[in-house]
């Protein structure tokens, strides 16, 4: 639900009344991952995705009876071949979809505007929802903040929203989303839950080193993906705003100094375009040693040898040198901007997902990989 955060904030801020199916679990080769999500208003208006088109139709008509008669309800949609006209994944995948009607005076809409207005601002909050249970706990929610504040409650005993509340900080700290289930110890409620646990955190960061004409094309590739995008030249006559419009930041420094300087994480990716000895050496010793999601470095093969070459000079070990992507991307024959951006892009999704960046074509490979950033899970049962 949170992935659709700016749209249904401004439903709640404009006090529409809407339902929202939000992908729970999936199983094989299921189109959207877990937290993926369709809302419905009263009016008939569509946003968001739960399936890529398979199963839309479907979901949007549970939305409209959750509104009419108020009730939250988990749905199973599988692959069926026996009949032409049957609703299900042409994948061949199964995926669990939860549907919350949230009215106007719903009690828990205050913990929704609360989830969705942190998720629209870029804030880290996590919101917990019961999706299997006792049925008078169905669609209860909790709000987690990186502070450990909550807002809202899951009902029933105590225990229950401390043990969702840990759940959900652990979720938040490693960026997922996922169900997770609590034993009846944890519950004090009889008998097992689960919990489907959205987290929202920040986008991760983008830096561009090298203000060139390859970086605004990456820019533009780097936004789309959904980072934040920041560049960096020592020189203050190309790394300006006129030049790069839609980066997030930019930054007039000495690269080496910038990264030594900003905050970066696990997902974050140091792209280094200058190809220039004096950017880049001191740049890459110090970037090869952060817990960086990727580093990679453009320059030609002669260029690459030469910058290996020097930066051991400088103390940088070959294990060190294996974390190093270059030259840059993968080979797709790019000549242009545009397509070596796309090259670029192509390499740091493959390294998050843990793809192999060869063709689908004949492979025998997964098309979906289940990496750290891609949770999957399988509810036991439906109600």
């Amino acid at each position: 639900m949170l992935d659709i955060a700016d749209e249904l904030h401004r439903w709640v801020e404009q006090g529409r009344a809407f339902a929202v199916a939000t992908v729970v679990a999936v199983g094989g080769s299921a189109p959207r991952q877990p937290g993926a999500a369709l809302a419905v208003d009263s009016e008939g208006t569509a946003i968001g995705s739960v399936s890529g088109g398979c199963v839309e139709g479907a979901v949007y008509e549970l939305c409209q009876q959750s509104l009419q008669d108020g009730r939250t309800v988990l749905e199973r949609f599988g692959y069926s071949d026996e009949d032409a006209f049957a609703v299900g994944l042409t994948c061949g995948g199964v995926i669990d979809i939860l549907v919350t009607p949230v009215p106007v005076d719903a009690p828990v809409r205050e913990v929704f505007s609360a989830a969705l207005a942190a998720a629209a601002r870029g804030e880290a909050a996590a919101l917990a929802r019961i999706v299997e249970g006792p049925a008078e706990l169905r669609g209860r929610t909790l709000l987690v903040r990186p502070d450990g504040a909550c807002e809202g409650s899951l009902g029933g005993h105590p225990e229950l929203d401390r043990t969702a509340a840990a759940e959900a900080a652990a979720l938040l700290d490693a960026g997922r989303t996922a169900a997770v289930g609590i034993g009846e110890d944890g519950s004090r409620c009889g008998q097992p839950l689960t919990l489907l646990v959205e987290s929202s955190v920040p986008a991760p960061r983008m830096i561009v080193f090298g203000a060139i004409d390859f970086a605004s094309a990456l820019v533009r590739v780097g936004k789309f993906l959904g980072y934040h995008v920041t560049v960096c030249d020592a020189r203050p006559v190309f790394a300006t705003p006129a030049r790069f419009p839609e980066a997030d930041e930019i930054a007039v420094e000495w690269p080496h100094r910038y990264l030594e300087s900003t905050d970066v994480d696990s997902r974050t990716v140091l792209c280094v375009l200058t190809h220039d000895a004096k950017f880049d050496v001191p740049l890459l010793r110090l970037a090869l040693r952060l817990p960086v999601a990727y580093v990679g470095a453009m320059g030609s093969r002669r260029t690459h040898q030469d910058r290996n070459e020097r930066l051991r000079d400088v103390g940088v070990t070959d294990l060190e040198l294996a974390r190093l992507r270059s030259p840059i991307g993968l080979d797709l024959g790019a000549r242009t901007p545009e397509e070596t951006a796309l090259s670029i892009a192509a390499e740091i999704v493959a390294n998050r997902r843990g793809g192999s960046g060869v063709s689908l074509t004949g492979a025998h490979t997964p098309i979906h990989h289940d990496g750290p950033d891609t949770p999957t899970g399988r509810i036991g049962s439906v109600a």
